[in-house]
């Protein structure tokens, strides 16, 4: 996620690889990887872990390459997708423990920036998020800022 608001953390990473077949190495079929995904799923594992424990454990560098589909497709078909989008979610739960933080330390002003920062996140990304279809129009994000301003 690119950083809206500050210039710290660059955008580095590793470089996807550029063919779309499967490597000649990976000798797992597209229906074992769908039952792993699942699997690891209803351990209670969020969409964002599977593909990494998929990589570290298992050897299965992608699953779109494998299955035709990304994680995301298989659980919904599997219908065990969760119902918010999981990177709102984290923001929210970010923003929960800033509030309790800022609670106990109510002179903390570099942290109620951080809060109303993470809150304008909130609220662009469930904007986005009622505009696509995946948050019923009707949602909204109760704002912590008045609780500790």
């Amino acid at each position: 996620m690119a950083r809206m608001y500050t210039r710290k953390r660059g955008s580095s990473g590793s470089t996807r690889p550029v063919s779309k077949r499967p490597p000649s190495w990976c000798k797992y079929t597209p229906e074992e990887v769908e039952g792993l995904v699942v699997k690891l799923a209803g351990e209670g594992v969020p969409p964002s872990r599977i593909g990494a424990i998929l990589r570290d454990q298992y050897g299965i560098p992608l699953v779109k390459p494998i299955t035709g589909k990304k994680v995301g497709r298989i659980l919904e078909e599997a219908g065990l997708k969760p119902g918010m989008p999981e990177d709102l979610q984290r923001l929210m739960m970010k923003a929960e423990r800033l509030k309790r933080h800022l609670e106990k330390n109510r002179k903390d002003y570099h942290n109620k920036r951080s809060l109303a920062l993470i809150e304008s996140k909130i609220h662009n990304l469930s904007n986005y998020y009622k505009r696509v279809g995946l948050l019923p129009q009707d949602w909204k994000y109760k704002t912590a800022v008045a609780a500790v301003a």
